[in-house]
């Protein structure tokens, strides 16, 4: 079984989509410390040629606090900007009849007892629509729901989830390569290793100098799923 865990992202890029689709089971690590102006709540679209940068908007978001403790925002009308903005940008997209009813389900998602959703929560979700939609079978899991482990810190943590997990190959990304160490790992009869995303580019609407790295939006907005699932092949394990 082959296992990775990130921190949940919101509609991320092509590389986090790789990772994910690489893997057995893909872990969304939401009970570790939130990033201010990370990638949890932010993404880039593509919009009049340029990339504009979006931003779910949270309630008392602190790096103090953990991702799956914080909430989206009680202003009531981000969702509908969001989703004008995707609109504006997108209309003429050729998928964009298919891809714009799901970015709606994403992006008006609410939790079931219509309390606030956290952000975790909404990345969750997003996720089930995003793989759904491209037929990928990859098991998601909740770092919070499962494991109870979070007295461990870093590399020992990530270790005892692929413990726990069975796992038989953990794939990070390549920015770890200088945290993580083969040798830990082998230890549990499981191989490390990185992924390394390759930049592929593909017809963008409005522009005619490929921007890279936009939200998987941009892509899905651009591509059908099949010509997007070849899109995610597109990287080296090292």
């Amino acid at each position: 079984m082959t296992l990775a865990i990130m921190q949940p992202y919101f509609l991320p890029y092509i590389g986090y989509m790789q990772l994910l689709n690489a893997v057995d089971t893909f872990v969304f690590y939401d009970d570790v410390a939130f990033i201010n102006r990370g990638w949890v709540n932010r993404n880039r679209l593509l919009a009049n040629g340029r990339e504009l940068l979006f931003t779910i908007p949270l309630k008392d978001a602190s790096q103090n606090r953990l991702i799956n403790e914080i909430a989206l925002s009680d202003e009531p009308k981000w969702r509908d900007k969001l989703l004008r903005t995707i609109e504006q940008s997108y209309r003429k997209a050729p998928q964009y009849a298919e891809v714009m009813p799901m970015a709606e389900r994403i992006i008006r998602f609410q939790a079931s007892n219509q309390s606030n959703v956290s952000i975790a929560e909404y990345c969750y979700h997003s996720f089930s629509e995003l793989t759904a939609y491209l037929g990928i079978t990859t098991r998601l899991v909740a770092s919070s729901s499962i494991y109870e482990n979070s007295h461990l810190k870093a590399q020992e943590r990530i270790l005892d989830i692929c413990r726990q997990e069975g796992a038989e190959r953990y794939i990070n990304p390549i920015g770890g390569v200088e945290l993580y160490k083969p040798e830990p790992f082998a230890q549990l009869g499981c191989e490390l290793r990185f992924i390394q995303s390759k930049s592929v580019p593909y017809p963008q609407l409005g522009t005619t100098e490929f921007v890279p790295w936009l939200s998987i939006l941009d892509i899905l907005m651009n591509n059908a799923p099949a010509a997007t699932l070849e899109l995610l092949q597109q990287f080296d394990l090292v």
